[in-house]
Protein backbone atom coordinates (compact mmCIF):
# COMPACT_ATOMS: atom_id res chain seq x y z
CA UNK A 1 0.00 0.00 0.00
CA UNK A 2 2.95 2.53 0.88
CA UNK A 3 4.85 1.84 -2.23
CA UNK A 4 1.55 3.01 -4.00
CA UNK A 5 1.27 6.08 -2.15
CA UNK A 6 3.59 8.20 -4.66
CA UNK A 7 2.02 7.37 -7.52
CA UNK A 8 -1.71 7.13 -6.20
CA UNK A 9 -1.85 10.03 -3.70
CA UNK A 10 -0.94 12.75 -6.61
CA UNK A 11 -3.26 10.63 -8.85
CA UNK A 12 -6.06 10.98 -6.16
CA UNK A 13 -5.60 14.64 -5.57
CA UNK A 14 -5.43 15.62 -9.26
CA UNK A 15 -8.27 14.14 -9.73
CA UNK A 16 -10.46 15.10 -6.04
CA UNK A 17 -9.17 18.64 -5.71
CA UNK A 18 -10.25 20.20 -8.76
CA UNK A 19 -14.02 18.65 -8.10
CA UNK A 20 -14.11 19.78 -4.68
CA UNK A 21 -13.26 23.67 -5.63
CA UNK A 22 -15.99 23.12 -8.09
CA UNK A 23 -18.48 21.75 -5.84
CA UNK A 24 -17.50 24.90 -3.24
CA UNK A 25 -17.82 27.77 -5.62
CA UNK A 26 -21.20 26.11 -7.42
CA UNK A 27 -22.71 26.83 -3.62
CA UNK A 28 -20.98 30.46 -3.25
CA UNK A 29 -21.79 33.67 -4.93
CA UNK A 30 -18.19 34.15 -7.21
CA UNK A 31 -18.35 36.84 -10.08
CA UNK A 32 -15.25 38.06 -11.46
CA UNK A 33 -16.75 41.28 -11.92
CA UNK A 34 -18.17 41.99 -8.96
CA UNK A 35 -15.29 40.33 -6.58
CA UNK A 36 -16.50 42.14 -3.50
CA UNK A 37 -20.34 40.65 -3.52
CA UNK A 38 -19.69 37.13 -2.22
CA UNK A 39 -21.22 34.98 0.34
CA UNK A 40 -23.19 31.74 0.45
CA UNK A 41 -25.42 31.66 -2.41
CA UNK A 42 -27.36 28.02 -1.24
CA UNK A 43 -28.73 26.64 -4.63
CA UNK A 44 -29.52 30.00 -6.18
CA UNK A 45 -26.41 29.22 -8.50
CA UNK A 46 -28.34 26.04 -9.75
CA UNK A 47 -31.68 27.87 -9.85
CA UNK A 48 -30.27 30.54 -11.92
CA UNK A 49 -28.46 27.74 -14.19
CA UNK A 50 -32.27 25.86 -14.81
CA UNK A 51 -33.50 29.90 -14.94
CA UNK A 52 -30.95 30.54 -18.04
CA UNK A 53 -32.94 30.59 -22.03
CA UNK A 54 -29.82 28.91 -23.14
CA UNK A 55 -29.77 25.70 -20.50
CA UNK A 56 -32.52 23.95 -21.90
CA UNK A 57 -31.69 24.35 -25.45
CA UNK A 58 -27.98 23.41 -24.21
CA UNK A 59 -28.99 19.91 -23.11
CA UNK A 60 -30.79 19.85 -26.30
CA UNK A 61 -28.22 20.17 -28.31
CA UNK A 62 -26.02 17.85 -26.29
CA UNK A 63 -28.04 15.40 -26.80
CA UNK A 64 -29.14 15.93 -30.78
CA UNK A 65 -25.11 16.04 -31.09
CA UNK A 66 -24.24 12.80 -29.50
CA UNK A 67 -27.33 10.89 -30.74
CA UNK A 68 -26.37 12.08 -34.61
CA UNK A 69 -23.25 11.31 -34.47
CA UNK A 70 -22.87 8.06 -33.31
CA UNK A 71 -25.94 7.04 -35.87
CA UNK A 72 -23.54 8.14 -37.97
CA UNK A 73 -19.95 6.73 -36.86
CA UNK A 74 -21.26 3.59 -35.85
CA UNK A 75 -23.60 3.26 -39.03
CA UNK A 76 -20.97 3.78 -41.32
CA UNK A 77 -18.52 2.47 -39.56
CA UNK A 78 -20.43 -0.89 -39.50
CA UNK A 79 -20.73 -0.72 -43.33
CA UNK A 80 -16.93 -0.14 -43.82
CA UNK A 81 -15.86 -2.45 -41.78
CA UNK A 82 -17.64 -5.18 -43.83
CA UNK A 83 -16.62 -4.01 -47.22
CA UNK A 84 -12.76 -3.76 -45.82
CA UNK A 85 -13.09 -7.04 -43.93
CA UNK A 86 -13.06 -7.87 -48.01
CA UNK A 87 -9.75 -8.30 -49.94
CA UNK A 88 -9.26 -6.12 -52.75
CA UNK A 89 -6.66 -4.03 -54.75
CA UNK A 90 -5.74 -0.82 -52.89
CA UNK A 91 -7.24 -1.92 -49.71
CA UNK A 92 -4.14 -0.95 -47.55
CA UNK A 93 -4.17 2.81 -49.23
CA UNK A 94 -7.96 2.95 -48.82
CA UNK A 95 -7.68 1.66 -44.94
CA UNK A 96 -4.94 4.52 -44.42
CA UNK A 97 -8.03 7.24 -46.72
CA UNK A 98 -10.36 6.16 -43.76
CA UNK A 99 -8.51 6.58 -40.52
CA UNK A 100 -6.44 10.33 -42.00
CA UNK A 101 -8.91 12.05 -39.97
CA UNK A 102 -8.05 10.23 -36.41
CA UNK A 103 -4.58 12.13 -36.82
CA UNK A 104 -6.17 15.52 -37.49
CA UNK A 105 -6.56 17.44 -34.24
CA UNK A 106 -10.07 18.38 -33.79
CA UNK A 107 -9.39 22.71 -34.13
CA UNK A 108 -7.41 22.22 -37.32
CA UNK A 109 -10.53 19.69 -38.94
CA UNK A 110 -12.94 22.48 -38.04
CA UNK A 111 -11.06 25.08 -39.49
CA UNK A 112 -10.76 23.26 -42.73
CA UNK A 113 -14.33 22.18 -43.10
CA UNK A 114 -15.12 25.45 -42.33
CA UNK A 115 -12.93 27.56 -44.21
CA UNK A 116 -12.02 24.98 -47.42
CA UNK A 117 -15.00 22.85 -47.77
CA UNK A 118 -18.44 24.25 -45.96
CA UNK A 119 -17.51 28.00 -47.24
CA UNK A 120 -20.36 29.48 -48.68
CA UNK A 121 -18.13 32.07 -51.14
CA UNK A 122 -14.66 30.18 -51.80
CA UNK A 123 -15.56 26.59 -50.18
CA UNK A 124 -15.54 23.34 -52.04
CA UNK A 125 -18.79 22.52 -51.94
CA UNK A 126 -19.96 26.11 -52.44
CA UNK A 127 -17.88 25.79 -56.13
CA UNK A 128 -19.85 22.45 -56.58
CA UNK A 129 -22.71 24.10 -56.21
CA UNK A 130 -22.02 26.84 -58.41
CA UNK A 131 -20.60 24.72 -61.51
CA UNK A 132 -24.13 22.49 -61.31
CA UNK A 133 -26.10 25.80 -61.61
CA UNK A 134 -27.01 25.81 -57.63
CA UNK A 135 -27.04 28.98 -55.56
CA UNK A 136 -24.46 27.80 -52.73
CA UNK A 137 -25.30 27.53 -49.47
CA UNK A 138 -24.48 29.09 -46.02
CA UNK A 139 -24.26 25.92 -43.62
CA UNK A 140 -23.14 27.56 -40.50
CA UNK A 141 -25.82 30.14 -40.80
CA UNK A 142 -28.84 27.60 -42.37
CA UNK A 143 -28.09 24.73 -40.97
CA UNK A 144 -25.44 25.15 -38.19
CA UNK A 145 -26.44 22.11 -36.40
CA UNK A 146 -25.95 19.91 -39.13
CA UNK A 147 -22.71 21.19 -40.17
CA UNK A 148 -20.99 20.52 -36.90
CA UNK A 149 -22.74 17.32 -36.97
CA UNK A 150 -21.01 16.35 -40.44
CA UNK A 151 -17.87 17.88 -39.00
CA UNK A 152 -17.72 15.37 -36.09
CA UNK A 153 -18.89 12.61 -37.34
CA UNK A 154 -16.04 12.60 -40.05
CA UNK A 155 -13.84 13.15 -36.90
CA UNK A 156 -14.93 9.80 -35.07
CA UNK A 157 -15.87 7.85 -38.00
CA UNK A 158 -12.38 6.59 -37.93
CA UNK A 159 -12.22 5.53 -34.65
CA UNK A 160 -15.58 3.96 -35.08
CA UNK A 161 -13.88 1.81 -38.22
CA UNK A 162 -10.85 0.53 -36.14
CA UNK A 163 -12.71 -0.82 -33.56
CA UNK A 164 -14.94 -2.56 -35.67
CA UNK A 165 -13.07 -3.54 -38.32
CA UNK A 166 -10.55 -4.92 -35.47
CA UNK A 167 -13.23 -7.15 -33.77
CA UNK A 168 -14.24 -8.39 -37.46
CA UNK A 169 -10.97 -10.19 -37.77
CA UNK A 170 -12.04 -12.14 -34.76
CA UNK A 171 -15.03 -13.62 -36.61
CA UNK A 172 -14.92 -17.31 -36.79
CA UNK A 173 -13.83 -19.13 -39.88
CA UNK A 174 -16.17 -22.16 -39.45
CA UNK A 175 -19.57 -19.50 -39.28
CA UNK A 176 -18.57 -17.71 -42.76
CA UNK A 177 -18.31 -21.94 -44.18
CA UNK A 178 -21.39 -22.69 -42.62
CA UNK A 179 -23.13 -19.47 -43.70
CA UNK A 180 -21.47 -20.31 -47.56
CA UNK A 181 -23.11 -24.20 -47.40
CA UNK A 182 -26.14 -22.86 -45.70
CA UNK A 183 -26.06 -20.49 -49.22
CA UNK A 184 -26.84 -17.48 -47.16
CA UNK A 185 -26.29 -14.32 -49.24
CA UNK A 186 -24.08 -10.96 -48.43
CA UNK A 187 -27.00 -9.10 -47.11
CA UNK A 188 -28.04 -11.95 -45.10
CA UNK A 189 -24.61 -12.64 -43.77
CA UNK A 190 -24.21 -9.14 -42.98
CA UNK A 191 -27.37 -9.11 -41.14
CA UNK A 192 -27.41 -12.61 -39.50
CA UNK A 193 -23.87 -12.99 -38.81
CA UNK A 194 -21.61 -9.47 -39.27
CA UNK A 195 -24.31 -7.31 -37.06
CA UNK A 196 -24.61 -9.81 -34.04
CA UNK A 197 -20.75 -10.73 -33.97
CA UNK A 198 -19.96 -6.90 -34.05
CA UNK A 199 -22.69 -5.81 -30.98
CA UNK A 200 -20.04 -6.31 -28.07
CA UNK A 201 -17.62 -4.08 -30.55
CA UNK A 202 -20.62 -1.24 -31.37
CA UNK A 203 -21.11 -0.91 -27.36
CA UNK A 204 -17.46 0.21 -26.70
CA UNK A 205 -17.64 2.70 -29.38
CA UNK A 206 -21.02 4.34 -28.59
CA UNK A 207 -20.09 3.94 -24.49
CA UNK A 208 -16.29 6.02 -25.39
CA UNK A 209 -17.47 8.71 -27.97
CA UNK A 210 -20.55 9.37 -25.70
CA UNK A 211 -18.46 10.24 -22.61
CA UNK A 212 -15.77 11.89 -25.36
CA UNK A 213 -18.87 13.82 -26.74
CA UNK A 214 -20.54 15.18 -23.99
CA UNK A 215 -17.08 17.23 -23.32
CA UNK A 216 -17.16 18.81 -26.99
CA UNK A 217 -15.73 21.80 -27.06
CA UNK A 218 -13.40 22.76 -29.94
CA UNK A 219 -15.80 22.62 -32.61
CA UNK A 220 -18.02 24.53 -31.65
CA UNK A 221 -15.81 27.47 -30.48
CA UNK A 222 -13.91 27.56 -33.76
CA UNK A 223 -17.05 27.51 -35.88
CA UNK A 224 -20.15 28.38 -34.44
CA UNK A 225 -18.92 29.87 -31.12
CA UNK A 226 -22.58 28.34 -29.90
CA UNK A 227 -24.73 30.32 -32.65
CA UNK A 228 -26.50 31.53 -34.27
CA UNK A 229 -27.97 32.38 -30.78
CA UNK A 230 -27.95 29.29 -28.97
CA UNK A 231 -28.92 26.83 -32.35
CA UNK A 232 -24.99 24.98 -31.10
CA UNK A 233 -24.71 25.32 -27.61
CA UNK A 234 -23.69 22.61 -25.90
CA UNK A 235 -23.58 22.12 -22.63
CA UNK A 236 -19.86 22.16 -21.81
CA UNK A 237 -19.75 25.57 -24.49
CA UNK A 238 -22.43 26.91 -22.24
CA UNK A 239 -20.19 26.10 -18.98
CA UNK A 240 -17.80 28.35 -20.84
CA UNK A 241 -19.76 31.10 -21.60
CA UNK A 242 -20.49 31.49 -18.42
CA UNK A 243 -17.24 31.72 -16.76
CA UNK A 244 -14.95 32.49 -19.21
CA UNK A 245 -17.77 35.34 -21.24
CA UNK A 246 -19.53 36.05 -18.56
CA UNK A 247 -17.20 35.65 -15.72
CA UNK A 248 -19.75 34.28 -13.04
CA UNK A 249 -17.78 31.68 -11.74
CA UNK A 250 -20.75 30.40 -9.08
CA UNK A 251 -23.19 29.73 -12.35
CA UNK A 252 -20.33 28.29 -14.27
CA UNK A 253 -19.13 25.89 -11.52
CA UNK A 254 -22.74 24.74 -11.00
CA UNK A 255 -22.95 23.87 -14.88
CA UNK A 256 -19.71 22.39 -14.82
CA UNK A 257 -21.47 19.81 -11.59
CA UNK A 258 -24.33 19.59 -13.87
CA UNK A 259 -21.90 18.18 -16.79
CA UNK A 260 -19.99 15.60 -14.78
CA UNK A 261 -23.47 14.17 -13.11
CA UNK A 262 -25.09 13.69 -16.31
CA UNK A 263 -21.26 12.25 -17.90
CA UNK A 264 -21.26 9.93 -14.87
CA UNK A 265 -24.91 8.79 -15.78
CA UNK A 266 -24.46 8.02 -19.38
CA UNK A 267 -21.22 6.24 -18.31
CA UNK A 268 -23.21 4.21 -15.68
CA UNK A 269 -25.83 3.26 -18.14
CA UNK A 270 -23.63 2.48 -20.77
CA UNK A 271 -21.30 0.68 -18.95
CA UNK A 272 -24.44 -1.32 -18.10
CA UNK A 273 -25.28 -1.54 -21.33
CA UNK A 274 -21.54 -3.16 -22.53
CA UNK A 275 -22.16 -5.71 -19.46
CA UNK A 276 -25.55 -6.55 -20.79
CA UNK A 277 -24.11 -7.04 -24.17
CA UNK A 278 -21.06 -9.08 -23.15
CA UNK A 279 -23.21 -11.31 -21.02
CA UNK A 280 -25.75 -12.10 -24.39
CA UNK A 281 -22.87 -12.36 -26.13
CA UNK A 282 -21.46 -15.87 -24.37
Amino acid sequence: MWLQAPSVVPLALWMTVPLALTIYFSFRHYSLLTPEARGFARLQNYRFLWEDPAFLPAIRNTLVLIGSVLVITVGLGTLLAALYERRFFGRNAATLLVIAPFFVMPTVSALVWKNMILHPVYGLLALALGKLGLAPIDWFGAYPMLALIIIISWEWLPFAFLILFTSLQSLDAEQREAAQIDGANSIQFFLHITIPHLRRAMSVVVMIETIFLLSLFAEIYTTTSGGPGTATTNLAYLVYSLGLQQFDVGIASAGGILAVVLANFAAFFLVRLLAGGLKGGH
